[in-house]
């Protein structure tokens, strides 16, 4: 039942921040926006207001914002899509992407603004301590200003940080100093592997300042960043792909909800970025594929028939389907049939 809570509301969150992006720029720039739904199927709730009708449907795995004049008998109409300039046709499409990139770094400055808080490195005072790590059995206590290591002055955490990481498995002295007290401190590191080698840990952290609105707009705009650059990596070939599709992402969702709220915020910003990018790619039937016939349209100086338009993104949608099929179909054999294979 948490899966499926999780799930839906997340599923939901996305596709409606899409789908108002797309509303919000059609109407600023006079496209009249014929229907707003979230969801598909039948309808579970419905109304109208000037003009636009809203619903609520019951399969809520995708949605859409239906503008005047994607049907050609409605191509003519003063305030349809087809009649409005290229510029703001391509911002109307382009929004739905954009506001799931907003969306996902805005739920990063949520977590690290008003939950985690942001590491403060410009000090060298011991914000916490790991529990039966070194640092505790030596004595080292929350609230301690390291001052040194083996005799090498440091101010900062990252000084702190990078002293300790290149001596794993190493006793070293740590000046402290702790109500206007300065004692020395012997321990010994720990080994913690990582992906970029080993390091030394004696299993303290950094003091975290909450409420920080700078701080937290850097560490989010890090974060965001590395999510692209983890993104590249993979089209670029330097990082292996694997894709998930709809059971797969579900799957992911339960795991990751059992382990926090913090997690899940965190799994919906990764989705959504991986939403906004992956429907801009230059493919029939999603908006970058729209958004390249605009490209086309601009460069010939006319745009191409509305049928010839039509079937090429029939076929996108098809061979999307397709692909969603079978990647569905790998994730049932990877996540249900055979989970421990």
């Amino acid at each position: 039942m948490q899966t499926l809570i999780a799930s839906i509301v997340i599923f939901g969150v996305l596709i409606l921040v899409h789908e108002l992006g797309h509303y919000f720029v059609a109407r600023l720039t006079g496209i009249r926006v014929l229907e707003l739904a979230i969801g598909f199927g039948p309808k579970l709730v419905g109304w109208t207001k000037n003009g636009t009708d809203y619903s609520l449907r019951v399969v809520p795995l995708g949605g859409f914002c239906r503008m005047l004049g994607e049907n050609p008998d409605e191509a003519a109409e003063p305030d349809s899509f087809p009649q409005q300039s290229i510029l703001k046709r391509a911002a109307t499409l382009f929004a739905g992407s954009a506001m799931n990139l907003v969306l996902a770094f805005v739920l990063f400055f949520i977590i690290f603004f008003f939950i985690v808080g942001v590491p403060d490195t410009d000090t060298s005072t011991i914000g916490y301590i790991v529990d039966d790590s070194p640092a505790e059995e030596a004595g080292i206590k929350e609230g301690d200003t390291i001052t040194a290591i083996d005799g090498n002055p440091v101010s900062t955490w990252d000084e702190v940080l990078t002293t300790i990481s290149a001596k794993p498995e190493q006793e070293i002295i740590l000046t402290i100093e702790r109500d206007d007290t300065v004692t020395e401190f012997a321990v010994t590191t720990e080994l913690a592997p990582q992906p970029d080698g080993e390091r030394g840990v004696i299993g303290i952290g950094p003091k975290i300042d909450m409420y920080s609105f700078f701080p937290a707009m850097a560490v989010s705009f890090d974060r965001f960043g590395d999510i692209l650059t983890a993104l590249y990596q993979v089209v670029a070939g330097q990082a292996p792909l694997d894709v998930a599709g709809p059971v797969g992402i579900v799957h992911t969702i339960g795991e990751v909800a059992q382990t926090g709220f913090v997690n899940l915020l965190v799994l919906t910003a990764l989705i959504s970025i991986n939403l906004g990018i992956i429907n801009l790619l230059p493919v029939p039937a999603l908006d970058g594929g729209r958004l390249l016939f605009l490209l086309i349209e601009a460069v010939r100086g006319r745009p191409i028939e509305p049928e010839k338009e039509g079937f090429i993104h029939f076929i996108g949608f098809a061979l999307l389907i397709a692909l969603i099929l079978l990647v569905t179909y790998q994730d049932i054999l990877r996540f249900i049939i055979a989970p421990n294979n």
